[in-house]
C-alpha cells in the first residue's frame, strides 16, 4: 500500500510499528508518526493530546463489540453477569473491550474485567468455562476455530461507531496531507488499488473530517480514559 501511495504522490514512505500497544500509545503521545492508523478511541485521545487530525477512514465500515457466552450458559442478559469476572482482550481494544465495558456501565452492571491478551484467548477461555462471558467483535468470532465458535453464542451487540482513523501529525503540511488523502481515496478506482485494499480487507477508503468521531466523544471521555490506557 505504501509503495502505491509513493507512486501516486511522489513521496517516500517508511512503515513503522511498535513492539506493543503501550509503546504505540507513547509514540502517538509524542507525535512521532507523520501518519498513523489508529482506533477511534486512540484518535479522540491523540487528536486532543498530540494534534493528530483525521484525513480518511475505511469506507462502508462501522465498529461494534459483542459479548459472548457459552451456548449452554444460563445467561440471558447482562445483569445475569453482575459481580462476575469477564474476559477482554486488552484495555484499549476499542470495540472488544471499551465498547463492551461501556455497555456494562450503561446498564449499571458491575463486573471485574480480566485481560487475556487476544480475541482468540477470550473465546477459548469462555468456551472452556474459565470465564462466564467475554468481549470480542463479529469478525474475530467468525474467524475463531469451529470447535470454539460452536460452543459460543452472542449475548449482546453494542451500538455501531465510526471506525479507525488515518490521521496526520500537525507538522505535516496541508499540501502533503491533500496529496496523501487523494491517493488513498482514489485507490479503489484501479484494479491494482482494489487488489491492495482486498489484501487489507478494506472495501475502500473515503475522506473523513475530525467531526466524524463525535460519536466516540459522546460516549463520555472520562469513562473512556478510565477503561483505556493512554
Amino acid at each position: 500500500m505504501l509503495a502505491e501511495l509513493s507512486l501516486h504522490t511522489g513521496l517516500s514512505f517508511r512503515f513503522a510499528t511498535a513492539p506493543s500497544i503501550p509503546v504505540f500509545e507513547q509514540r502517538l503521545g509524542r507525535g512521532e508518526y507523520d501518519f498513523a492508523y489508529m482506533n477511534p478511541y486512540h484518535y479522540v485521545v491523540f487528536h486532543r493530546v498530540s494534534g493528530y487530525r483525521a484525513l480518511a477512514k475505511e469506507q462502508a465500515k462501522m465498529l461494534k463489540g459483542i459479548i459472548v457466552v457459552r451456548k449452554d450458559a444460563n445467561v440471558r442478559a447482562l445483569p445475569d453477569l453482575a459481580g462476575q469476572e469477564v474476559a477482554f482482550p486488552a484495555p484499549a481494544a476499542f470495540a472488544a473491550s471499551i465498547l463492551t465495558q461501556a455497555e456494562f456501565e450503561r446498564q449499571r452492571v458491575k463486573i471485574t474485567p480480566r485481560y487475556v491478551s487476544s480475541h482468540e484467548s477470550v473465546y477459548r477461555a469462555v468456551a472452556a468455562g474459565l470465564y462466564p462471558a467475554g468481549g470480542g467483535i463479529p469478525r474475530t468470532l467468525e474467524a475463531a476455530p469451529d470447535a470454539v465458535r460452536g460452543q459460543l453464542r452472542v449475548l449482546v451487540q453494542t451500538a455501531q461507531y465510526t471506525p479507525h482513523a488515518i490521521a496526520s501529525a500537525p507538522r505535516v503540511s496541508p499540501e502533503i496531507v491533500e496529496r496523501v488523502q487523494q491517493a488513498l481515496v482514489s485507490m479503489s478506482s484501479t484494479e491494482r488499488g482494489r487488489q491492495i485494499l482486498r489484501g487489507l480487507t478494506f472495501s475502500g477508503i473515503m475522506r473523513a473530517e475530525d467531526e466524524a468521531w463525535n460519536d466516540i466523544r459522546a460516549l463520555d471521555l472520562k469513562m473512556l480514559e478510565r477503561l483505556g490506557t493512554p
